[in-house]
């Protein structure tokens, strides 16, 4: 009798497992046929590219492209042209099949597009059923959420009307005197230890600094705290950030197993526990500031946000807490992460890049000194800074803070003369349109910033391949803000301050959703 019951119930497990594995085959099947179809559905269009294995898509072939550009990349040669080391597999396959191509990872299918016209097109489609890649909005939920930078559709739209009118142009220019505030300690700093120096100067390395002021003022400028008191939050969005692109985020596997089996913990860093602690401090954060609300005449952003959390999670006569505090944390999260490590990332390059271009130092220095009293720009004299703007504009051309433009076809969309079916991935590389000669013509590699003399309309071949903050209806909603604290930054620090690029600097840029410098950014800075 015992020996019955036990093979019934080895039969019973087998049963199961034969059962899972076919279920599992099955939807796995399913998905990779959607993916051929895609393919085939693109191809009959004129669409070529790469040949994909049934499994893993184009993956490994991504990854065999990718080691031996990292195996052959030169030494500390500065060049601006990372996207052949940082995404060769783009560069690569645009020399075989041209400016649009498709390629697979897995259980995606993606559309690559580099050319002008179906960037405007892409630019001019105003449908709520193009929006975000789920898979990888889905990755980087610790840190962002699910609000305005990573939601779709309605949800979207929400939250996009409630967070857009705190950063309209007029509203920027009332926080100048915070920015100009914020940086002040910085620049306090930076003369304590020039004057130290002697007239050798000093090494600074400027990009751990330049994150705490553009952290102290997105915490002042929307939520009403100082740095010191979020300082918790940056780390831990700091940490996440770290944790989760150790691998790509973009451009990894998609397949069934790796859905069901992903590690939430990467080295010592435990994804989950990290989010958690980080959504408690937020939180924590939010109920401090809406007990000060209560007096407050003034509102700020993240009055504003309660507010629409309010509106939005009530029906009728219901109210969803649960679904209220997820609005308020997400968004802040969003607001917190892009608010401060997109601005002082654009800020490093640019004081790299007027390391090697002294006289360019000279021409924004003379030119504040002209505009701005004491050599401090307010909400007036912030306009008539032209040479400023050029010199901001060519960096973000070479260094665009966040290097893809990536969205996913929730149904079938007609961009120009194709059918895109729903579910296929688009990308477009930025720093290539960036840096097309055809474009922007044959010095497209080098820092000139006067190529911007006469606006972007006249700085290239076709201006709407000129999107450091993304293009369309999903253009970056903190696109004045980031531009007005850049311009108060670079003024200040190029007025005090003369600088040269430090031996010890390695110029070795990386992705981190962002493209940074992955040993920050040394500088010799002396008195004027």
């Amino acid at each position: 009798m015992e020996s019955l019951a036990v093979q019934t119930v080895n039969a019973i497990w087998w049963i199961v497992v034969v059962g899972i594995v076919g279920v599992g085959y099955h939807v796995y099947g399913r998905a990779v046929a959607e993916q051929w179809r895609m393919r085939r559905s693109l191809k009959v269009q004129g669409v070529k590219g790469p040949p994909p294995s049934i499994f893993n898509g184009n993956a490994s072939e991504m990854q065999r492209i990718q080691s031996e550009a990292k195996h052959y990349s030169g030494d500390n040669i500065i060049s601006h042209d990372y996207s052949s080391s940082l995404f060769p597999y783009f560069e690569h396959w645009r020399k075989q099949y041209g400016r649009i191509y498709t390629y697979s990872t897995g259980l995606k299918q993606h559309l690559y597009i580099n050319h002008p016209e179906m960037v405007k097109e892409l630019s001019q489609t105003n449908t709520l059923n193009l929006g975000r890649i789920t898979h990888v909005t889905r990755r980087l939920k610790p840190i962002l959420g699910s609000g305005i930078t990573t939601s779709n559709g309605p949800h979207w739209a929400h939250q996009r009307r409630i967070i857009a009118h705190e950063f309209t142009h007029d509203k920027v220019k009332g926080m100048i005197g915070l920015m100009v505030e914020s940086a002040m300690s910085m620049l306090s700093k930076w003369e304590e230890m020039v004057k130290r120096g002697g007239e050798m100067g000093c090494e600074i390395r400027v990009d751990e600094d330049l994150k705490d002021v553009s952290a102290d003022v997105i915490s002042r400028a929307c939520f009403g705290s100082s740095f010191s008191k979020g300082k918790a939050i940056f780390s831990m969005l700091r940490d996440l950030l770290i944790a989760i692109t150790r691998r790509s985020v973009f451009f990894r596997f998609n397949g069934f197993t790796e859905m069901l089996f992903e590690s939430k913990k990467h080295g010592d860093v435990n994804i989950d526990e990290l989010e958690k602690n980080l959504e408690s401090s937020i939180w924590e954060t939010v109920k401090e500031r809406e007990m000060e609300c209560v007096e407050a005449q003034k509102k700020d952003l993240l009055q504003l946000i309660l507010e629409g959390a309010m509106h939005s999670c009530c029906d009728g006569s219901l109210w969803d807490k649960s679904a209220y505090k997820r609005f308020v944390v997400d968004n802040c999260k969003s607001i917190y992460f892009a608010g401060h490590e997109s601005t002082a990332v654009s800020v490093s390059w640019c004081l790299m890049l007027l390391s090697l271009n002294p006289s360019w130092q000279i021409r924004i220095r003379d030119e504040i000194l002209s505009s701005c009293k004491n050599g401090i720009p307010d909400a007036e004299t912030i306009p008539n800074l032209k040479t400023v703007a050029m010199v901001i504009q060519e960096t973000m051309r070479l260094y665009p803070p966040a290097p893809i433009l990536a969205r996913e076809a929730a149904t079938d969309i007609k961009l120009g003369n194709l059918v895109v079916p729903k579910g296929v991935c688009i990308w477009t590389l930025i720093p290539a349109l960036h840096r097309d000669p055809e474009i922007w013509g044959a010095d497209a590699n080098e820092f000139k910033p006067e190529r911007f003399s006469e606006g972007i309309s006249k700085a290239c071949k076709y201006p709407q391949t000129y999107i450091p903050f993304g293009l369309g209806p999903r253009l970056c909603v903190g696109k004045n803000f980031a531009m007005m604290e850049v311009k108060v930054l670079v003024s200040l620090i190029v007025s005090k301050f003369s600088f040269t690029l430090s031996p010890k600097y390695q110029h070795s840029p990386c992705h981190r959703l962002l493209v940074e410098p992955q040993h920050g950014v040394v500088i010799r800075v002396s008195r004027l």
